[in-house]
């Protein structure tokens, strides 16, 4: 089994995690004084977002060299000893490669901006025609109109499908894809495992189409793939790609293009399910997930650094996730909800423990985002994303334990308020409590890990229950799990039709016989 199938991964964003040198950013020197918390946690490979140079008006993803680390970061020999030492603790580190686009800063854009004759022109996608591509959706409707901005140098219009600070870079000019494959090979040779691209569907662009998932975009994916194989066997590609899963398929390929992607479309109906005391979404997108590659994998999560997606959910279910899940309209941003799980869940632990339960049962190498171990919460009233990445709480101390700088020159405040402040969710507070909300997601990570058989294992759903009954098998050689979830407010009684002998894996004194009762949102994992 390749690593990737059976990893638990961490998602950490650098800037928030720990600030080693005190000026109130997260660097790579207060990373390593974290790794043995993570190593502890039993998270198996870091995903560190983007850590490159960059004016960071969108937390690297609009990067402005692709071989630089961001100053406020530290300096490339801090990653070198950064990524030492998370190997020394066998674990693994996957980057943030951000292909799509660049800053307008790059150097690139700069001189293409300059004159329609530089030898830069062609980088990115200029025009004089704004009806170009008009089939290609908008996806940050909250900001911005267009797809083209003004560029008022030489007075045409430039591509970006993201904020117009990020000009798209022309896949079609094949320099762009020589430098791209430059800059891979790069961090490959510095030892990084593997890469998370970043907005890899929006690649080429075609006239007629909606500029999305098109067939060039896949021949230059498999050949970076290729070079991946031949030259850096053990490493992997996971791909960013907020799909449907039938569309999805193309980026396996048949084992030859990406390792691992994203599965967006089960992640809201999760919620969803667990609103409405039905397991009918679930149900219904695990029946239109075709099967992949044997050497591929789903990366499933709850939440991550940027709103909780809805483009793939009908407008009527959005409308509905909208007015359960984020009433407030500061939470609402884009086709998303901008809150952190805990906050979401209303705080409630019942329900974040069975959002984990399924996060770790289901199908898939389980995605983990930073804080959601303690149930951190979120700010609404920073803009944009950021009220979800906020300062690591690690104590009860002066920034949360975050920084000792003796200022307020923080990135972003720690969160103070009495649900959600430092003063009482913190790692170190969690810790020392056995019965907290990190003992119990740990035991869950280590558990996962135990029953290898959870990455690839079948998944049967159990018939004859309730609607409010989210259960299943996980079948395979190597072992069976059947996971029981109960997602209404009032205890469930599931008749289990095979009456062997049933234990709790988390209570192994407790064992079953044909039936098993659950408390309003519980959940049990059962063995034999």
């Amino acid at each position: 089994m390749d690593w990737h199938t059976n990893a638990i991964f961490y998602e950490l964003y650098l800037r928030a995690f720990n600030d080693g040198n005190g000026d109130g950013h997260g660097d790579f020197t207060g990373l390593r004084q974290r790794l043995d918390y993570l190593q502890w946690l039993g998270v198996d490979c870091i995903w560190l977002l983007p850590i490159n140079q960059s004016p960071l008006k969108d937390d690297g993803y609009d990067v402005s060299s692709y071989y630089g680390i961001h100053p406020t970061y530290g300096q490339l020999e801090d990653f070198m000893m950064t990524l030492d030492e998370v190997h020394r603790r066998g674990m693994k580190l996957i980057v943030d490669i951000v292909m799509n686009h660049t800053s307008d800063q790059h150097p690139w854009f700069q001189e293409s901006r300059r004159a329609k004759d530089s030898p830069l022109r062609d980088f990115y996608v200029w025009t004089d025609d704004t009806d170009k591509y008009k089939e290609a959706r908008i996806i940050f409707l909250d900001t911005e109109r267009s797809n083209w901005a003004y560029s008022a140098s030489t007075g045409q219009y430039y591509w970006h499908r993201f904020y117009s600070s990020q000009p798209d870079l022309n896949y079609d000019n094949p320099k762009v894809q020589e430098e791209m494959i430059r800059a891979v090979r790069f961090w490959l040779d510095l030892g990084v495992d593997g890469f998370r691209l970043d907005a890899v569907p929006y690649l080429f662009e075609r006239e007629g189409t909606n500029n999305e998932n098109l067939p060039e975009t896949h021949e230059f994916l498999k050949k970076v793939r290729k070079l991946v194989d031949d030259e850096y066997p053990g490493r992997m590609l996971l791909a960013e790609a907020n799909q449907w899963p039938q569309d999805l398929m193309p980026y396996f390929g048949a084992g030859d293009e990406l390792h691992m992607c994203f599965h967006f479309p089960i992640m809201p109906r999760l919620y969803m399910a667990l609103a409405k005391g039905d397991r009918t979404p679930v149900r219904g997108i695990w029946a239109n997930t075709p099967e992949i590659p044997e050497n591929c994998q789903w990366a499933t999560f709850l939440r991550n650094h940027d709103e909780l997606t809805l483009e793939m959910v009908t407008e009527e279910d959005r409308q509905f996730m909208w007015e359960y899940y984020a009433p407030d309209h500061r939470a609402r941003l884009n086709l998303g909800i901008r809150r952190r799980l805990a906050p979401l869940m209303g705080n409630d632990r019942r329900k974040i423990e069975l959002m984990h339960s399924l996060l770790f049962t289901m199908p898939g190498a389980p995605v983990l985002y930073y804080g959601d171990e303690i149930g951190m919460g979120d700010d609404l009233n920073l803009p944009d994303r950021n009220g979800v990445r906020t300062p690591m709480q690690w104590a009860d101390e002066p920034h949360a334990g975050f920084s000792n700088t003796q200022s307020d020159a923080l990135y972003a405040p720690v969160i103070r308020d009495p649900i959600y402040g430092f003063q009482n969710l913190n790692v170190a507070n969690q810790q020392a409590d056995s019965g907290s909300l990190l003992h119990r997601i740990r035991e869950m990570i280590h558990l996962r890990k135990e029953m290898s058989f959870l990455a690839q294992g079948r998944l049967t759903w159990l018939e004859d229950t309730p609607l409010s009954s989210l259960s299943y098998w996980r079948n395979s050689p190597e072992g069976r799990l059947l996971c029981l979830h109960n997602l209404a407010d009032e205890p469930l009684t599931i008749s289990v039709p095979e009456c062997e002998l049933l234990t709790d894996v988390f209570a192994p004194d407790e064992k079953f016989v044909a039936e098993v009762s659950l408390p309003p949102y519980g959940y049990r994992w059962l063995r034999y």
